[in-house]
């Protein structure tokens, strides 16, 4: 294998991304593009119409949603950082501003849902064996989602409870405050 420190002008050891575009000649998408391409579509046709805030205009134009909609998908997708994921185009202070407008619009919600149905009609979700599981962890800073942890000194925690399918695709996840009580359904007969 060819020195790529030497090939790509790096004085540290190469970066996996520059490793990936020396080696195969360009860079590999998160998702192709035919699943990607219809998704965005639908996503972008969800998002409100979006107005100039400055009364000059004198500011730097907005990047384009579907810019942030695809380093966005690359952060899901590699489960990269938003700063290793950023470049010229949209700034990683952008990538969460803009992953924070859309959440507050319930855009984020119809995304999940819409991407839920697209995997179920490709791959199929198995439906028929669910599982359900939790975890309380700490949370130090606090938060709205924070609360008294049960088995930890009532410092305080989070409980995440997730529902997965068969295959273990993540349907549902649900934080909650630690001291919250599990939901149990009522058994059979119970009324």
């Amino acid at each position: 294998m060819p020195n790529l420190v030497a090939v790509t002008g790096l004085d540290g050891p190469p970066d996996h991304e520059v490793l990936r575009f020396v080696i195969t000649g360009g860079f590999v998408p998160a998702i192709p593009s035919c699943v990607l391409d219809p998704i965005r579509d639908q996503f972008l046709a969800l998002l409100p119409a979006c107005e100039e805030r400055h009364p000059w205009g004198c500011h730097n134009p907005r990047i384009s949603d579907a810019v942030v909609f695809d380093r966005l998908v690359q952060v899901l997708v590699f489960g990269r950082e938003y700063e290793r994921v950023a470049d010229h185009l949209c700034s990683a202070t952008t990538l969460r501003r803009r992953r924070d407008e859309w959440i507050a619009a319930g855009v984020m919600e119809t995304l999940r849902l819409l991407v839920l149905a697209c995997y179920d009609r490709m791959i199929g979700l198995e439906l028929d064996h669910l599982s359900a599981d939790g975890c309380i962890t700490k949370a130090p800073s606090g938060g709205e989602r924070a609360g008294k942890s049960p088995v930890d000194r009532a410092k305080l925690g989070i409980k995440r409870s997730q529902l997965t399918d068969g295959y273990g695709i993540p349907l549902v996840t649900d934080p909650a405050p630690a001291n919250t009580r599990d939901e149990v359904p009522p058994r059979c007969g119970d009324g």
